[in-house]
């Protein structure tokens, strides 16, 4: 194991779109969402340690999931768990694990990975990471891995590389926001746009360099607690301190601005779990597209669903296309898939009743 390899995983986010399985209180990270027996948590934390030393792994994540964080991940110590007492984005808990690091090791190597992605081909990522952790130790540059697209999605943002780089590391043009339907066929018909993944790897001495020059202001807020981090003060020093920061997302922050920032189009499979929608796509399925995780089902005229219930619980389900059919706790959820988008407003409608 290379001691100059760190992560962090990114962990505070809510996941509202996969209510009521992934509430405020317990959110999708925690959970095992594909029924593989282990949490998306567990399986990231178990990936990225393959390659990265167990101490070096540190997890970003908000004050109220501290307990579910190390009930999860035994390995983990309480010091490797960055809490944010305040929402504010990528960027800022970015720079505030960044500065952690550089205090420890400024030759440190770091990837930034959410926690509730799916990679099937464990090995195959560690590949691509190792090639982006070599290209990192000898250059200056702010990596990306891109995810090769596979339809126009509409709901991700694109990196766009030169078509005529042949090199297996490219240089990005640019980010572009989230397209419309037509402009995302365009983007796959060209062939050098490929998914924002949201997986970024840096040395932290190219990471720290850039929020110096594009951020000022939030990089002087957390150089100046640097004193303390890796400290006893440290939790002070956040608590008084972080939600002063921009609410601002690295790719904002960061990426869209600086000249050195490279991609390496990714040769593993990956799935962001992002809506119900995206899940079904993953899951194995009956000869009816239906996919059923936990659950014991009797399915008639029923197809290209998706039924999930927390324990091995009988559901029957007949003259259903199309629908997102959970049971979860007190909760039972019988929603048509065309329409999840709205998912967000029904859970506030829930907390309202």
């Amino acid at each position: 194991m290379n001691k100059n390899y760190y992560a962090i995983v990114m962990a505070g986010g809510i996941g509202s779109r996969f209510w009521p399985v992934s509430t405020e209180d317990f959110p999708k990270q925690f959970h095992d969402m594909v029924g593989s027996g282990s949490t998306l948590i567990q399986k990231t934390f178990s990936r990225l340690s393959k390659l990265i030393p167990l101490e070096n792994i540190l997890i970003l994540t908000n004050e109220r999931y501290n307990e579910l964080v190390l009930e999860q991940l035994p390995m983990v110590k309480q010091e490797q768990v960055l809490l944010e007492p305040a929402m504010r984005n990528t960027a800022p808990c970015i720079l505030y694990a960044s500065l952690k690091i550089q205090k420890r090791n400024p030759n440190a190597l770091m990837v930034v990975a959410p926690s509730d992605h799916w990679i099937e081909d464990e090995a195959e990522f560690a590949n691509n990471l190792q090639q982006c952790f070599n290209f990192c130790e000898k250059e200056d540059a702010l990596m990306t891995l891109g995810i090769q697209p596979t339809f126009p999605n509409t709901g991700f943002g694109y990196i766009e590389f030169d078509k005529l780089d042949s090199n297996p590391i490219k240089k990005v043009s640019q980010f572009r926001e989230k397209p419309d339907y037509e402009t995302a066929k365009s983007f796959l018909k060209s062939g050098n746009f490929l998914w924002n993944g949201g997986i970024f790897i840096w040395s932290v001495q190219s990471i720290t360099n850039a929020f110096e020059k594009f951020q000022p202001q939030m990089n002087a807020l957390f150089q100046s607690g640097l004193e303390s981090y890796n400290a006893n003060s440290e939790k002070q020093f956040i608590e008084e301190n972080y939600a002063k920061a921009a609410n601002l997302s690295i790719d904002y922050a960061v990426m869209e601005n600086a000249t050195n920032v490279y991609v390496l189009p990714a040769t593993f499979d990956w799935n962001d779990l992002g809506t119900w929608s995206s899940l079904h796509e993953k899951l194995d399925k009956d000869s009816q597209n239906n996919a059923v995780i936990n659950a014991t089902v009797i399915l008639e005229n029923a197809s290209n669903n998706i039924i999930r219930a927390d324990r091995k619980k009988l559901i029957v389900v007949d003259g259903l296309d199309d629908y997102i059919i959970v049971d979860k706790d007190n909760v039972l959820l019988i929603y048509p898939k065309s329409k999840e988008q709205d998912i967000k407003r029904i859970t506030a409608l829930a907390n309202k009743v």
